[in-house]
């Protein structure tokens, strides 16, 4: 039996907006409050411009050095393209994701929200900042921990002035991403902090449901990752 041939990356774009507006619909919220960041990370210039290509934007990417490699031409090409850092940032790495990121959605720690002002204080502009949240505790995950979290939030966007607009998270692989989910929604009401980035190709529609403003799809639009040589 022949199998069916691969969906384009344009098709899966277009599938999963699709989803995202039904979603946004059930969830009595316009389908426009909801973005979809293109995780593109390990994928080559070349699915990203298939996926520019048919109308996408709004991209996401785990590590600086990986995307120093594609995104400059690519944004030569379609300036208007916005480039999420959503992957842990070293302070040593800070210079180049400042000048590379339209938002980084990885502030976690004190040592890391110093680093971005001495950027500031050195006249450059700063990304528009997400603070990661660790809902689930986990001890091998980056994010600051949710009781935690009120005084980093206020650390960084009263004492240092921070462009802080949002917040992130991931939640355990092994578990309900719901309470999560509502976890960051509810820290981002008490916070008044408008972006709200969760959910990926498995549970966006969920984290929909729970107030999303950003979805992080990648393998639903790409498929699988390319294997390490």
């Amino acid at each position: 039996m022949t199998e069916a041939p691969a969906l384009s990356i344009a098709s899966r774009l277009e599938q999963i907006q699709a989803r995202i507006t039904a979603a946004a619909k059930a969830a009595s919220r316009p389908a426009a409050g909801v973005h979809l960041v293109a995780v593109s990370k390990t994928h080559d210039a070349e699915a990203c411009l298939e996926a520019l290509a048919a109308g996408q934007r709004l991209f996401g990417e785990n590590r600086v050095q990986e995307a120093q490699g594609k995104w400059p031409a690519l944004r030569h090409r379609y300036p208007g393209l916005e480039l999420h850092l959503i992957g842990p940032l070293q302070t040593n790495k800070v210079a180049d994701a400042v000048a590379l990121f339209d938002v980084i959605e990885t502030l976690d720690r004190e040592k890391l929200a110093r680093a971005l002002v001495a950027e500031r204080d050195k006249g450059r502009r700063l990304p528009r900042l997400y603070i990661q949240v660790n809902t689930g505790a986990e001890e091998q995950k980056a994010g600051i921990l949710p009781e935690a979290a009120p005084a980093f939030i206020a650390l960084c966007r009263d004492e240092l002035a921070l462009p802080v607009e949002g917040l992130m998270c991931i939640p355990p692989v092994d578990e309900e991403p719901a309470p999560h989910f509502a976890l960051l929604a509810q820290l981002a009401r008490q916070h008044g902090l408008p972006a709200i980035s969760m959910g990926m190709s498995g549970d966006f529609e969920i984290a929909i449901r729970f107030g999303a403003t950003h979805v992080r799809v990648g393998t639903a639009i790409f498929g699988e990752r390319p294997r390490a040589a």
